[in-house]
């Protein structure tokens, strides 16, 4: 009796046939483009091709600083994108909104933020619309604003070192401010006025002791996330983080706070920062739908300004200066 799987066709070890191998192949000739074909071509192969040709000719001209062509041709290229090309359609109203912020119409470069948010699906496209928000903000001096958005991609990405250190560059700005108008003796424009707490109904002012705070909070932030983050980095990279920490240092000092005060800080500030969290609450591309994004004050804010409270040594005044009791 055979054993099952012994017995082989006699066909399989016989010679194989010989297979002609000279079959002509189609010779691949690849498309070439002459640089910036896309200038002065006026027909189209069809409505995909004029995309391109437009959106091409709208990116160029925005390099070139033609930001008013740009403008025109960008417009050109939005009826021309599909309604399920959602990436092109955002890429092409954000380039409209920088071309308006170029040209100092910072109104109708926010109206397309407002929409560019509206329709936002992700973590991504919302992080994209505060980047932009927060550098039209800046750009056309309202500084309020731009720490408004701030503070949003904080909120987002509670453990990016970069938003931090800008919303604490930003705080900071506030009070350089705030000293030059002191030095003016301008009683009618104080730090007060800068840092009106804007798109609450009830508008809260935020004292100059307050502001240097929250300043020393964000470096501090930024403080601990790059010493973590160090720890994985090399070349151009650490040589960044390195710097960094040391115009930290060079800053904190000139916030006039005492020890005990900044020993709060870095305690309340760190009280998130382990490994297993941060994964956890690593949020890149995560939908909206399903996300909850704690509000910036009540996070850190509220929580720092109680801890001051109750701490035996340390006191928030109600004045321009913190207080040791």
């Amino acid at each position: 009796m055979d054993v099952f799987g012994s017995a082989f066709d006699d066909s399989v070890f016989e010679a194989s046939r010989k297979r002609d191998l000279c079959t002509d192949l189609p010779v691949y000739t690849p498309k070439t483009c002459e640089p910036k074909w896309f200038c002065h071509r006026d027909k189209f192969e069809d409505q995909l091709d004029e995309q391109k040709t437009m959106k091409f000719r709208a990116d160029l001209k925005y390099r070139q600083k033609q930001y008013q062509e740009a403008i025109e041709d960008y417009t050109a290229c939005l009826p021309l994108v599909p309604n399920n090309n959602l990436s092109m359609k955002r890429d092409v109203l954000e380039g409209i909104a920088r071309c308006y912020n170029h040209l100092g119409r910072s109104g109708p470069a926010l109206e397309l933020c407002d929409k560019l948010r509206n329709e936002a699906t992700n973590t991504c496209h919302l992080t994209c619309v505060l980047q932009l928000e927060q550098s039209i903000h800046e750009d056309c001096g309202d500084l309020t604003s731009s720490i408004s958005s701030l503070k949003q991609l904080c909120s987002v990405h509670p453990f990016n070192p970069w938003h931090w250190l800008k919303l604490a560059t930003s705080y900071q700005s506030l009070l350089e401010k705030s000293t030059t108008l002191k030095k003016t003796k301008d009683a009618s424009h104080t730090l007060q006025v800068f840092s009106q707490q804007q798109h609450k109904e009830d508008t809260e002012i935020e004292t100059e002791a307050e502001v240097r705070l929250k300043t020393c909070m964000c470096f501090i932030r930024t403080r601990l996330l790059i010493e973590i983050l160090m720890i994985q980095q090399f070349s151009f990279a650490l040589e960044k983080s390195k710097k960094t920490l040391q115009a930290i240092e060079a800053s904190l000092p000139k916030m006039q706070l005492k020890e005990d005060t900044l020993r709060v800080i870095s305690q309340v500030m760190s009280e998130d920062l382990n490994p297993e969290k941060m994964r956890e609450e690593k949020q890149d591309g995560e939908g909206l739908l399903c996300l909850t994004i704690k509000d910036f004050e009540e996070r850190w804010w509220n929580k720092l300004h109680a801890c001051l409270l109750i701490d035996q040594n340390t006191v928030l005044s109600s004045g321009t200066t913190i207080e040791t009791a």
